[in-house]
């Protein structure tokens, strides 16, 4: 009797304990979901009640990164990373966050955080030499930085080398981004050309080529780089973000913001957002492009579209119109 007892109260302990993991595990895939469609406060407040764990604590830094909230990102990161020390993701992810924090700090302390984002992402690649994510963010961090927090185009040029072996699209693009920083623009759209042919996406590389014209004030050739990579990611559901990439060009250098205010609203009417694109920096960027059209009812409506998803997000609070 004792022994069947004791049977029946392990079953129902595994039991509870089961049905609560596939609980929590079902609230991050929801979390999840609500940061790629852009629904910040959805996804915090989905995180609010969880047990910490690594998972929690990355999603919640993912979140605040695309809030552009860079402390409280490097802080959630850094749990992550001290919960799970071996996930090459964790790591990247901190490191990106440091970066952003890095390039937002003053002088003084851009270095130290710099070389700390460095080491993050020479620890993701140590973990996960297939990790081509983070590969790429590490060539792309020892291009831009200086050779004092531990840059250089020569390391970079490795780095495309290793990523040659598991993704050629980023591989060219990549290197395309290691010859403009020389200065060598003939070979970076020649490699940034082979990124689009190498793409199972076009669409995203297309508008890369486009940004690298309109840095080169190669108007003509960024408007044919952009339509053709508009037309492709109307092609591709999976391609829908590079429309805002794309939008974003155009609104940077204030070039056909017609067009620009109709590609951010074709994004935002995809169903195929992510947090690499965050509907409520699409809605923020729209109503600045709705301003400079003279649009100013249609420019708070898209205002109020961000808060409404981000009710923290700094720069559509300080929009004014």
């Amino acid at each position: 009797m004792r022994t069947k007892l004791l049977t029946s109260v392990f079953a129902t302990v595994f039991l509870v304990g089961a049905c609560f993991a596939q609980a929590s595990t079902e609230v991050l895939v929801q979390a999840n979901r609500a940061l790629q469609a852009g629904q910040a406060d959805a996804a915090l407040a989905l995180l609010q009640s969880r047990p910490s764990s690594a998972e929690v604590h990355n999603l919640r830094c993912r979140v605040l990164f695309t809030l552009e909230q860079w402390d409280a990102a490097e802080s959630e990161c850094e749990q992550a990373v001290n919960l799970e020390s071996q996930d090459s993701d964790f790591h990247m992810w901190l490191g990106r966050a440091l970066g952003e924090k890095a390039d937002h700090a003053w002088f003084g302390s851009a270095f130290s955080l710099a070389k700390r984002a460095r080491m993050e992402f020479e620890e993701a690649v140590r973990l996960n030499s297939q990790n081509a994510a983070a590969l790429a963010d590490l060539g792309e961090f020892y291009y831009e930085a200086p050779a004092v927090v531990g840059g250089g185009a020569a390391k970079a040029d490795a780095v495309a080398t290793q990523l040659d072996r598991v993704d050629q699209e980023r591989a060219h693009e990549l290197r395309g981004r290691i010859a403009e920083s020389r200065t060598d623009y003939g070979t970076a759209e020649r490699e940034l050309k082979e990124a689009v042919s190498a793409s199972k996406h076009p669409a995203f590389r297309w508008m890369t080529l486009a940004s690298f014209y309109s840095r080169r004030e190669r108007w003509n050739d960024m408007n044919i780089a952009l339509r053709t990579g508009k037309k492709a990611a109307q092609s591709d559901p999976q391609s829908a973000a590079a429309l805002f990439n794309g939008a974003s060009t155009l609104a940077r250098f204030k070039l056909d913001l017609s067009l620009a205010a109709q590609m951010f609203r074709d994004y935002l009417a995809s169903s195929s957002k992510n947090e690499d694109a965050p509907a409520f920096v699409a809605y923020t960027r729209l109503a600045r492009v709705e301003a400079s059209l003279g649009d100013l009812a249609g420019a708070q409506r898209e205002r109020a579209a961000a808060l409404a998803l981000a009710h923290s997000y700094r720069p559509a609070l300080d929009l004014k119109f």
